[in-house]
Formats: structure tokens, C-alpha cells, sequence
């Protein structure tokens, strides 16, 4: 692969797989919404063509799980239509696709970990329209990697883990939902991980997130423990209490099982990532 043409380059995933993929000499062509936008097919489609890449990496996503309970139109704009025109572009110049989706794809009813060929029932819309996405990528491409992970945090966009060292700073006791898990994914692990099902060829579905499972509650107690904060309490608190406008599934918990199937789950575990992310 020469040449790799990474949409929604400058959000939290995109921004990391653009400096991935130059540092590994790779020709990057970045896609932001201020150069051509996905959900316009008359505008991302001849930017494609244009630039002729060997492989597409769609990054864009419209991710604010609560404001895709409001935004209904737009969250399927970006989610689905979004990934159809870049589809269309692909089939046509015959490159593969990679597009990620997310462990909201499921309800949550399974209590263990859920693997690819789990029958997906997604409670919010976002679920809803990253499975969208799912469906159009399966019935345009040939050549496709769909990629689902779980509670992504970057350095480079909003995540669990700034909020908590945030929220440290100003409060005593922080009150984080005890009844949902599932898995931390740091974004270097899911690029490395990515790029190696990518070199595999073996195109399908994978489910990519770090070792280990947790709810919120103790995922945020290591992160105060891990960044040596003395003074503040993580109290447990009930999903309900929150009153979100958004349902999630009480337990999402992904297993990386195509992985081990194919090319071996060489992913650390989340605690692991964690003390290299705070580092």
C-alpha cells in the first residue's frame, strides 16, 4: 500500500492514523470536512477519483451518542450516507474500504463477550446508524474491512479518561455508572491492530478492543489511581440515575474473536494501555 486516503483525519481516530501511516512512509491523502464532506456525493466521490488511493480509511463519523437522539437525520447522514458515497467510489476505482463501527451495534442482553457473528440489535440511534453503515459497506464492496470497537480514547479528542482528570480538578467525589461494561480501546492499539488485518488481506468483519473488562466506575478509580490523585472518591451510581437520552446496552463487551481465528489477538490489556496513555 502506497497511497491511503484517511477520512475524518482531523478527529480523535483519524488525526492518529494520518501520523501512523506518514510515519510509515505512506503517501496520506487527509479528508476533512473542510476539503470535501462525505455526505455529498457530488463532493467526496470526485475527491476520491482525483486522488487515487489504494485504500480508503473512514474515520468520519458523527459519534455524540445523546445528540444522535436529537440529530436522527444527521447521525444517518454521516454514518450511513456518508460511508455509501465513499463506498460508491471505491467499487469503482476497485480499492478496498475500512469503516468502523461500534460495540453499540448489540443490546446488551448476552452477558459475555460478544463475538463477529453475534446478531447485532443496537438501543440508540447511533447504534442504529453505524449498523446502517455496516449493512451499505457489506452490499456495495466485495473488499472491505468493518472494524468494531468499544469506549475509544485518544489524545487527540474528547474521551472518558480527560473527563475524569478534568472533573478531578474541580470536584471531591465523581459520581460514574457502576452497571455498564465492557472494554477501554486506546487508540494506538486499534491502529496497529487495524493496520495488521489490513496487511493480512483477509478482508470481513473484526472486533478490535483492548484485553480485560470493567464497568465505567472502575475504569475511572484506575484512572485517578494510575495518575496518583489522592483526593478524590469515585462513588458508583446507577445508569438510571443519569437520564441520558440515549439508552446503552449494560454490557458490550467485545471478543477479539476473528482475530484469534486468523492472524493471532496481539492487543495489550486496557490497564496496561491506560498507564502508557497517562504517561
Amino acid at each position: 500500500m502506497k497511497r491511503v486516503l484517511i477520512t475524518g483525519s482531523g478527529g480523535m481516530l483519524g488525526s492518529e492514523m494520518v501520523q501512523f501511516y506518514s510515519e510509515k512512509k505512506v503517501d496520506v491523502i487527509e479528508v476533512d470536512i473542510s476539503n470535501a464532506d462525505v455526505t455529498k456525493k457530488d463532493d467526496i466521490i470526485p475527491f476520491i477519483f482525483n486522488n487515487k488511493p489504494d485504500l480508503v480509511i473512514h474515520c468520519a463519523g458523527y459519534t455524540n451518542v445523546d445528540i444522535c437522539e436529537e440529530e436522527i437525520d444527521m447521525a444517518y447522514k454521516v454514518n450511513a450516507v456518508g460511508i455509501q458515497n465513499v463506498c460508491l467510489a471505491c467499487k469503482r476505482l476497485k480499492i478496498p474500504v475500512v469503516y468502523f463501527s461500534t460495540d453499540y451495534v448489540f443490546d446488551g442482553l448476552k452477558q459475555s463477550p460478544y463475538i463477529e457473528f453475534d446478531v447485532p440489535n443496537p438501543l440508540n440511534v447511533y447504534g442504529k446508524s453505524k449498523l446502517a453503515g455496516e449493512i451499505i459497506v457489506k452490499d456495495l464492496m466485495r473488499e472491505f474491512f468493518i472494524i468494531r470497537t468499544s469506549w475509544l480514547c485518544g489524545h487527540k479528542g474528547r474521551n472518558f479518561v480527560e473527563t475524569i482528570l478534568n472533573l478531578s480538578k474541580t470536584r471531591d467525589t465523581i459520581g460514574v455508572v457502576d452497571d455498564q461494561v465492557g472494554s477501554p480501546t486506546f487508540v494506538p492499539d486499534l491502529i496497529k491492530e487495524t493496520n495488521r488485518v489490513i496487511e493480512s488481506g483477509a478482508f470481513g468483519v473484526y472486533h478490535i478492543s483492548n484485553k480485560g473488562i470493567c464497568s465505567w466506575f472502575n475504569f475511572a478509580k484506575k484512572i485517578i489511581e494510575y495518575s496518583g490523585i489522592s483526593n478524590v472518591e469515585i462513588v458508583p451510581i446507577k445508569s438510571s440515575k443519569l437520564e441520558r437520552k440515549a439508552k446503552r446496552p449494560l454490557y458490550s463487551k467485545l471478543k477479539n474473536y476473528m482475530l484469534e481465528l486468523t492472524i493471532g489477538d496481539n492487543i495489550s490489556d486496557w490497564e496496561e494501555s491506560l498507564r502508557n496513555y497517562l504517561k
